[in-house]
């Protein structure tokens, strides 16, 4: 089994000294990744993660998830590499099929449906590695031997065929899991499902046999890659209490009767209990359903923490 990873999405972004704060606190929380997200309204990702490195020394930085629709893969390839390099070669790449409608329209980008969009996820896979690969353009040749300007290519050897930086892919669906089988180095699998008859955006949280059910559809795509792929969850939410059935009960009184309490406390996408009750989750869940990677959102960050601690302290 592989070692754990912990990371955090950064939410709001606040002033330069109070960022540089929150990423060193994390670092030495023992987090291991920030993500940033790629969502209209919130920061621009690359940005953050040049910021976040420069902040730190040891954590790593990645996207959690692109929206492919949204990006032209030679601009991509561009600006990955860059980031990759200012980084020091920290940066780890996620890459989604977008899910908010709402976000294209505002955007001015016409909304295609959940096939369209996959195609096009693995149109953007396929291009940014081959660009990552690609000895510079042509064009720029008599540039580069002029001036003595290097080939713009990422640091690390990791993903894209050994061309870039690790590449995760992140959804619920068979043709996104079949890309991320065929083409990650971590697969996502997500706790966000569409709920059927509500607008595109309109999500309740997987149960834990939809989670097995996924994580054992994608391995089985997967074959022979599956043992040394990283199985990544999203923690939609971390209360650390005392009273773990209680707490779960006025979850679901506050948002409805989409799970039972039953199932929110068994769901691998909501951390509920003690700290260690919490760890001890966690430690099940990478034998139910192989998650080594947990995720949680920033306003979790330092509720979070010690359980990170209590997993490592548990794994020796």
């Amino acid at each position: 089994m592989s070692d754990f990873r912990f990371s955090f999405n950064v939410f709001g972004l606040p002033a330069p000294h109070e960022f540089d704060a929150l990423c060193r606190r994390a670092e030495r929380l023992g987090y291991d990744v920030l993500f940033a997200a790629d969502h209209l309204g919130m920061p621009a990702p690359f940005p953050v993660l040049a910021a976040a490195a420069r902040a730190t020394e040891r954590l790593r930085v990645g996207t959690l998830v692109l929206n492919s629709l949204f990006w032209n893969p030679a601009l991509l390839a561009r600006d990955a590499a860059t980031t990759d390099v200012l980084t020091g070669g920290r940066l780890e790449l996620g890459l989604g099929s977008g899910h908010m409608k709402w976000e294209f329209d505002e955007a001015g980008i016409a909304w295609q449906g959940f096939g369209d969009r996959a195609d096009r996820l693995e149109e953007t896979v396929t291009e940014v590695g081959r660009h990552f690969a690609a000895d510079g353009f042509a064009q720029q040749a008599g540039m580069r031997e002029a001036y003595g300007v290097p080939v713009l290519r990422p640091v690390q050897r990791a993903g894209f065929g050994g061309w870039g930086p690790p590449l995760i892919i992140g959804g619920t669906g068979d043709r996104v899991l079949r890309i991320a089988a065929r083409h990650a180095d971590t697969v996502s699998v997500a706790g966000a499902y569409q709920i059927k008859g509500r607008p595109p955006g309109t999500f309740r949280i997987g149960t834990a046999a939809e989670a097995a059910e996924r994580v054992a559809f994608a391995r089985s795509c997967a074959g022979d890659r599956a043992a040394s792929l990283e199985w990544h969850a999203l923690a939609q939410m971390v209360l650390v209490t005392d009273d773990r059935a209680g707490a779960a009960e006025r979850v679901v009184e506050r948002f409805g009767p989409a799970m039972t309490v039953e199932e929110l406390l068994d769901t691998p996408y909501v951390l509920i209990g003690t700290v260690e009750e919490i760890a001890g989750q966690i430690l099940r869940g990478r034998e139910r359903f192989g998650f080594t990677h947990y995720t949680v959102h920033g306003p979790y960050l330092d509720a979070f923490g010690p359980v990170i601690e209590a997993v490592r302290r548990a794994e020796g």
